[in-house]
């Protein structure tokens, strides 16, 4: 029997859509090295043949539609990737370049979270730059600094660390624009943002903004609440950082993007609006 068929994200960014047009509205992204399970092919809702799409399940159960050309199909690459050295990028925005050395040509471009193969058993020759396998099997460089450890599972059992790190994953998107269905350093929406901070610590949650307790997540007191607890409002999710603060992506005017806000009245970023909304943590 001919098992799950399975892609990896080839490009920067791999829009997925409610339905298999580049007119619909964004629902999430693949980023760059992302394995995906494909579950069928079929065509442009408008153009027909002329642009094949590929219906495919994230690891989080997230179900969308991409185009064909933005995945690698290959059996052959995705065996070798899953059974790789894989990191994850945490740079902001990296390039892989053809040398190592500044004034390399770049060949791929990775966001945060995005993945990469290591041969750091390969020298560079070069102080601080490591050897790394794109998707497509051609091998590059970048600085190791800008690489971090890819967790299958949560990468530690110590509860404190465990949410100081989610916190820390947090902050390190602060300024970015908010993007409906994004989830990247270029653009990222509320659910974008929690399940991609829970994800670099190796937990998958909800990719949408409501609360669903079949994932790694349960309801817990509001009197409760620690550092990398979620706080859910009607159609938005937050993430609460202590002292009464939250850190969230929104597309509020003046706000457009990731920022500190906080429940406490007394406090200068206080979000009246939603602190009405808070519905459970």
């Amino acid at each position: 029997m001919r098992g799950i068929m399975k892609a990896i994200a080839g490009k920067t960014i791999v829009s997925l859509r409610e339905r298999p047009s580049s007119r619909m509205t964004l629902d999430d992204e693949l980023l760059y090295g992302m394995v995906v399970e494909v579950l069928e092919e079929t065509a442009d809702a408008e153009e027909g043949e002329r642009t094949p799409w590929m219906s495919v399940r994230t690891p989080y159960r997230y179900t969308g539609y991409c185009k064909k050309e933005d995945l690698i199909l290959d059996e052959s690459r995705v065996k070798a990737w899953e059974g790789g050295q894989l990191c994850v990028v945490m740079q902001r925005y990296a390039d892989v370049l053809s040398e190592p050395r500044v004034q390399g040509v770049c060949m791929e471009s990775v966001t945060r979270g995005g993945r990469l193969l290591a041969h750091r058993e390969q020298d560079t020759g070069e102080k601080g730059w490591v050897c790394v396998e794109l998707a497509d099997g051609r091998r590059g460089y970048t600085k190791e600094k800008f690489l971090g450890s890819y967790y299958e599972t949560q990468f530690t059992t110590d509860e404190n660390a465990f949410r100081e790190r989610l916190v820390e994953m947090a902050r390190g998107y602060l300024g970015t624009q908010y993007r409906w269905g994004g989830k990247s350093t270029l653009g990222i929406d509320c659910s974008g943002l929690t399940s991609m901070c829970y994800m670099l610590c190796g937990v998958y949650i909800y990719r949408n903004a409501g609360y669903v307790d079949t994932f790694a997540l349960h309801e817990i007191p509001m009197e409760e609440k620690k550092p990398g607890d979620l706080l859910y409002f009607p159609g938005h999710i937050a993430m609460y950082i202590g002292d009464d603060r939250y850190i969230h992506s929104t597309g509020r005017d003046g706000d457009d993007g990731v920022v500190i806000n906080s429940l406490n009245p007394a406090h200068e970023d206080f979000r009246e609006d939603l602190l009405r909304q808070l519905e459970r943590v």
